[in-house]
């Protein structure tokens, strides 16, 4: 698995900055709970809403594509170097956005856009060259390149949207500047293109261009490669594999444009999506039914409970697309259950049981790999506690729970229990993380034993 690797500080560096943006986001929300009690179209909402998924979700999606493309497609990353120009534009385009969000200040929201942006060029061309060098292609090749293009999409859609609240006045001196007349002529006529859309719906179908067409796509694609790896598994029904990323396809793009439209036409689309993903679980519980490992590990268990997740997130999908739908605060505080329990509940979930697999075979990696037959090393589940693993399991359970109860109700009061309570999941990771990366500082080696029982013990 090491040999088309990269080097192992490249993804740890986005894993790192991505737990950071991911405690400092719920920190956040426990001291200001009304950023989910009350409804989502305001400044606060939308810069917690970025820091998650810029500084959380993206971070840690980047580089853990930049370890399991390689990987999985069995090919090299095009360009490390690339790699870590591409993490600074991340790093100052995202913390910016979210600042600027918070003082509504959207006219620097779009200037740091641009910067972060700019990543997201040197990110998608990286994974784009890499994808080029794929020996051979299949459903997971197909997924990742589907993500990277609605990726794409969902950066220009959020610059037109800031474009669109813009106002635009030069000065005297600027004004005589052909140059920037042409550009400031130009982002007029965009921004007069976007008056044509209402601002809600603008969002919403932003949203599920992000949300739908580059995590959702990622995990159903990924996990055809990683799960069987992890379970001791292949898949069952390639065609089922295939029709579930075809059909995720065809739902979001109806979705997207039905959303941006007001159409009640959304309701036939969202359906299109339920059924990639029903299709998309049918054939991951086969993958699952064939597996030689029969232990299911902790990491596991926390992407299954959030790929579970998506029944109810579905279920408010349908209800929340239902043609005629008035908009009241009831049904506003469904709207922020959904998008809260999509992010923080099946993205976040996922991705946090996917890096206790990840992390620690990065650390093991970059530390022991060399060292075998020459010292003793410890195995995987050395690195980590698995008491905090369970811990975290639960208590994040237990805080989606008590979140989503409480935003459908808009109770400050338990929003702040249950933003604690999955402060406190979050905690464990961390810990554990930290734990992963002690190894990785001063590794921890131990002669070889040459006694009978020992080597026994080893074999």
């Amino acid at each position: 698995m090491g040999v088309n690797a990269p080097s192992v500080r490249l993804p740890l560096t986005f894993v790192l900055t991505g737990l950071v943006a991911l405690l400092t986001g719920m920190s956040w929300l426990v001291i200001r709970p009304a950023i989910l009690a009350e409804y989502h179209y305001n400044q606060y909402v939308i810069a917690t809403t970025h820091l998650f998924v810029l500084g959380w979700i993206c971070s840690v999606v980047m580089g853990a594509m930049y370890q399991l493309v390689p990987v999985a497609l069995e090919t090299k990353l095009y360009s490390e170097k690339l790699a870590g120009w591409q993490f600074a534009f991340h790093v100052v385009g995202f913390i910016g956005m979210v600042w600027m969000f918070r003082v509504w200040n959207m006219k620097q929201v779009g200037h740091f856009g641009c910067v972060f942006a700019t990543g997201v060029g040197l990110f998608v061309y990286n994974i784009a060259r890499t994808l080029r060098r794929v020996p051979k292609w299949n459903v997971t090749a197909t997924a990742v390149t589907a993500a990277l293009c609605w990726f794409s999409l969902t950066v220009t859609a959020g610059l037109f949207i800031a474009i669109g609240k813009c106002s635009y006045e030069t000065s005297e001196g600027l004004a005589t500047a052909e140059g920037v007349r042409t550009l400031v002529g130009g982002l007029r006529q965009l921004a007069g293109f976007m008056s044509h859309f209402d601002a809600i719906s603008a969002m919403h179908a932003h949203a599920h261009l992000g949300g739908v067409g580059f995590f959702t796509m990622l995990i159903v694609g990924v996990s055809y490669k990683l799960i069987p790896m992890f379970a001791l598994s292949e898949i069952q029904s390639t065609r089922r594999a295939v029709w579930s990323v075809a059909l995720l396809n065809v739902g979001l793009a109806g979705s997207f444009v039905t959303i941006l439209l007001r159409s009640p036409w959304k309701l036939a689309f969202a359906l299109v999506v339920i059924a990639a993903l029903v299709v998309y679980g049918i054939e991951l519980a086969a993958i699952l039914r064939a597996r030689k490992r029969r232990v299911v590990d902790w990491g596991i268990k926390y992407f299954l409970t959030a790929v579970g997740l998506y029944a109810p997130v579905s279920v408010l999908a349908v209800v929340l697309a239902w043609p005629g739908l008035p908009l009241n605060p009831f049904t506003g505080q469904l709207e922020n259950v959904y998008g809260f329990l999509g992010l923080i509940g099946v993205v976040s979930f996922a991705i946090m049981g996917m890096l206790y697999k990840i992390v620690p075979f990065l650390v093991w990696f970059g530390s022991y790999s060399r060292q075998i037959g020459r010292a003793q090393v410890p195995a995987l589940a050395d690195l980590y506690s698995a008491k905090l693993q369970a811990a975290g399991y639960w208590s994040y359970l237990a805080g989606l729970i008590v979140t989503s109860s409480a935003i459908m109700f808009s109770s400050e009061a338990f929003v702040r229990c249950g933003c604690a309570l999955l402060a406190s999941s979050i905690s464990t990771l961390v810990i554990n993380v930290g734990m992963m990366l002690s190894h990785y500082i001063r590794p921890c080696l131990k002669p070889l034993s040459t006694s009978p029982s020992a080597i026994l013990k080893t074999a």
